[in-house]
């Protein structure tokens, strides 16, 4: 059950981030990430992986697109 709780929370993550893609609009992404981060903390209660690897790679396109911002933007 964690773990479907995981995926769902990193989907929804992924979905928002979809406009954090956007110039000015990258800032949403530092809202974003510790929330993916928190999916893939509660998938790591799961005896199945599948659920925190999706948060995590969520969170990595989050923090490459605040990286190549440069934080800001």
């Amino acid at each position: 059950m964690l773990n479907l709780l995981s995926g769902l929370i990193g989907l929804v993550t992924l979905i928002l981030m979809i406009p954090a893609v956007l110039p000015l609009l990258g800032a949403l992404n530092w809202i974003l990430v510790p929330i993916a981060l928190f999916g893939a903390f509660i998938g790591l209660m799961s005896s199945k992986k599948s659920g925190q690897y999706f948060c995590l790679i969520v969170a990595a396109f989050g923090a490459l697109r605040l990286f190549l911002g440069g934080g800001i933007v």
